[in-house]
């Protein structure tokens, strides 16, 4: 019938080249249509055959192929007419034709890579489009894997016009089919993901082509990406890699999850913001955030697969997240801060200069800001400021040493600390603070490793950290305790030291000797130290738990400062802590028995990490002196005795003279452990002076003796013997005894002015005289040796028993003179 109509209407044959354009059937039998029709027409008429199962002609194609080859200016026609006969076979369901006029369309394109290749692509991207639009699963399928061809051919000239908003929406909504049949929602969501991934590409290799980092885009892709990912495996706290590549192309989580990887891959500084943000937005839209295993998972991926140097962009990009999600419930925050953690020690490698202290600042401004809004604490607040800490700690561990220091410094100071009057109460938000801050130093120093003391503490560092060591309050000085465990200890003998002991041969300590700088070290700064420790004992609010993280502490600093340098100022403090167990008033009975266990566990400790025998027979002694007399001078500590008040008898305790001569048999100098400690007043009292007992008791004694010591010097052949050198605490007990004695002097000086005001000058002149006319003998004895010398006349000496020559530099003058 349509050769009829098509040929024997015409009546004149000059019109039949008009009748056979006006023509609209391209399948036309009609002898003048197929002799008049384009020879492109025919060629690509002649690939379809007349059963459409039979599929594409080859040979047929071969001919279409060497014709579009040979005339290029023909592809856009070709494509035209492809794309005609593909639009009314989907209009016809007649989807046979359709994947034969796609199969050729894609064997011309990737055949065909000349200059004009550009205008076939519009042609073909309309053939894309036509069969995404329809409802088949099937000729959309085809249709992405036809798309993902073209995204991998790299054409000649860019095409400027193309635009690509329908393919991405169009894959996106793919992305997110919920097909009743499981298999095909699963292929039409893995075409879409291939989809993207095409587009991604396509855009990507060509800078004058749409702009895919666009918000209009990334707001599409990326959660369509995350909507695959959300099924994986990954998403849960167990995961497992891919068996082989075939699996996970085939798996759509796992093929969402490396397009995400390739598109941060591909990602330039100025558009991490453009992936990160979608990606914040979908975790809050679909309240991913709680539990937080597939944002930890999402955010690993970008970090993994980011350029090393933008990963501080996307800890940026989750800070400012947390500050807008301030509000938002606790658990949410704690997520974030959580998943910031897990995060953040990639980024730690990278960060270097401000940026370090920029993250570290954000985080204790969030510390800061969780005290002060929540001084009450709840357990969800608590769970948070803990994720902050570990996000502190995990991005310090993996900085170097130097910049670890630099953080403590920082941490320490943002501690609030007031002035050290035990009377005023600190706020109750300020301690808090505190031991926010103090947990995060403590956590940072965790991941620091000490090679020298002096740089770990530096006095910026030091000296804030042993003021805190006085705090009111007892956790505070718990918290700072821990923290010199942690830098101090070099050896792992922390666990090993946590309590007191009196048999160090069992502890099986790591032991090596101190080197110089730590020597140096410690003589600097010790007696800050030793002092800071002392007073922090003084404390009566001191727990068992405060007593022992003090031990520990000095435990450390013995075990390692293993030195005859250091021994002494040691043995010093260790005594002074015996006398504050004995004098303090301040100390209850049973933190003074704790201070005696503490002090025997410290002396056994010098001994058996100096190796002094001598020291160790005594300890020994006073230890089963101890069982036998006093048990409860020994470890281990108690916060309450039933014995409490026992006296403390004299063998059990520490004697200052015993120990100075075991140093003395072991080779040390012990004359700096006789000039008394500087860490009380009351200790002062059981140590030697330079101060003679015997001759000079007194200021006036002291005086004269000066006095004395001065004539010596001045005059030639005289020997004087100093009894003990000077030192500040010989001094300093001159003064003390000089205070005591300030009321006794003042009496003695009103009585004498009294008598000199009231008593007669014959009484004056009597009390003036001599006792004896010593100096008038003397003269006359001189005289008269010099006249009879002059004389020539030998004068016999004169011979009195039991009479000593006293040289005349040393007579006695009167005590007062009247001028």
């Amino acid at each position: 019938m349509a050769l009829i109509k098509c040929c024997f209407e015409v009546e004149a044959p000059e019109v039949l080249e008009s009748v056979v354009r006006k023509c609209t059937d391209p399948g036309c039998c009609c002898w003048c249509c197929s002799a008049l029709r384009p020879r492109y027409k025919r060629l690509v008429d002649n690939i379809f055959p007349v059963n459409p199962q039979d599929g594409l002609v080859k040979n047929n194609m071969e001919k279409l192929t060497f014709y579009s080859l040979s005339s290029p200016e023909k592809l856009d026609r070709i494509g035209e007419y492809l794309f005609q006969r593909a639009s009314r076979d989907i209009y016809r369901r007649r989807n046979g034709f359709v994947i034969i006029a796609m199969e050729a369309m894609d064997q011309l394109l990737l055949a065909c890579h000349a200059q004009t290749l550009n205008l076939f692509v519009e042609s073909f991207l309309k053939m894309i489009q036509k069969l995404l639009e329809s409802t088949d699963p099937q000729l959309q399928i085809m249709a992405t894997q036809s798309f993902v061809r073209f995204a991998n051919i790299e054409e000649d000239t860019p095409s400027y016009h193309t635009r690509y908003d329908f393919f991405v929406s169009k894959f996106s909504a793919m992305c997110h089919a919920n097909h009743d049949d499981l298999a095909i929602r699963k292929q039409i969501r893995l075409a879409g993901i291939q989809g993207l991934q095409g587009v991604v590409r396509k855009t990507l290799s060509d800078d004058l082509v749409e702009n895919i980092w666009e918000s209009i885009h990334m707001d599409k892709i990326v959660p369509s990406l995350l909507y695959n990912m959300q099924n994986s495996r990954y998403a849960d706290k167990e995961g497992t890699t891919p068996d082989s590549p075939t699996e996970e192309r085939s798996d759509p989580p796992q093929f969402a999850e490396t397009c995400m990887r390739e598109l941060v891959g591909r990602a330039s500084f100025g558009h991490i913001r453009c992936v990160i943000r979608p990606v914040l937005r979908h975790l809050d839209n679909h309240q991913l955030w709680v539990p937080n295993y597939f944002a930890i998972h999402t955010f690993r991926i970008i970090m993994f697969s980011i350029q090393s140097q933008y990963s501080y962009t996307v800890v940026e990009a989750l800070m400012t997240h947390l500050d807008e999600n301030s509000k938002s419930s606790p658990k949410i925050r704690t997520s974030i801060a959580d998943t910031l953690s897990k995060i953040i020690s990639i980024a730690a490698g990278e960060s270097v200069g401000p940026s370090v202290l920029e993250i570290i600042n954000s985080l204790l401004s969030h510390l800061r800001i969780s005290v002060t809004r929540n001084q009450h604490s709840s357990p969800d607040e608590q769970l948070y400021q803990e994720a902050l800490i570990n996000a502190l700690g995990e991005f310090a561990n993996h900085l170097p040493d130097y910049q670890k220091i630099e953080i403590m410094m920082f941490i320490m100071s943002k501690v609030p600390y007031s002035q050290p009057d035990r009377l005023v109460s600190v706020a109750k938000g300020d301690v808090l603070l505190q031991s926010i801050l103090l947990k995060s130093l403590l956590k940072v120093g965790s991941k620091y490793q000490t090679i020298h003391l002096n740089t770990t503490f530096p006095p910026s560092f030091l000296d804030p950290l042993l003021r805190m060591s006085l705090a009111a309050d007892a956790e505070m000085r718990l918290l700072v305790q821990k923290i010199f465990h942690t830098l101090i200890d070099r050896h792992h003998n922390i666990d090993k030291l946590a309590k007191p002991s009196i048999n160090p041969m069992e502890l099986d300590l790591a032991i090596e000797k101190s080197s110089r700088p730590d020597v140096i070290f410690i003589r600097k700064h010790g007696p800050e130290i030793y002092l800071a420790l002392y007073e922090s004992l003084e404390l009566s609010s001191n727990s068992v738990e405060n007593i022992e993280a003090i031990y520990t502490t000095l435990a450390l600093l013995i075990v390692e400062l293993a030195s005859e340098d250091t021994v002494l100022e040691q043995l010093r403090l260790v005594l002074s802590l015996q006398d504050l167990a004995l004098t303090s008033s301040q100390i209850s009975s049973a933190l003074k028995f704790n201070l005696h266990a503490v002090v025997i566990s410290l002396l056994m400790m010098i001994a058996h990490v100096c190796n002094i025998g001598s020291l160790m027979e005594y300890s020994i002694k006073i230890v089963e002196a101890r069982r036998r007399e006093g048990g409860h001078l020994l470890p281990e500590l108690r916060g309450q005795y039933l014995g409490e008040f026992q006296r403390v008898a004299g063998g059990v305790l520490v004697d200052q003279g015993i120990v100075t001569e075991c140093l003395k048999t072991a080779g040390l100098d012990a004359m700096k452990l006789q000039q008394g400690s500087g860490y009380s007043s009351s200790s002062l009292q059981h140590r030697h002076s330079w101060v003679d007992s015997a001759g000079r008791n007194s200021i006036a004694d002291i005086n004269a003796g000066n006095n004395e010591l001065d004539s010596g010097a001045s005059s030639p052949g005289v020997s004087r013997k100093l009894v003990e050198e000077l030192t500040f605490e010989s001094m300093k007990k001159i003064l003390t005894e000089c205070n005591n004695s300030q009321g006794l002097e003042e009496e003695k000086r009103a009585q004498l002015s009294q008598y000199f005001r009231n008593a007669t000058f014959q009484d004056l002149v009597s009390k003036t005289q001599p006792k004896g006319d010593v100096l008038q003998s003397k003269l006359s004895d001189i005289f008269n040796s010099l006249t009879m010398e002059g004389r020539n006349v030998a004068v016999p000496s004169v011979q009195v028993e039991n009479k000593v020559n006293v040289p005349s530099y040393e007579v006695h003058f009167p005590e007062l003179f009247v001028y």
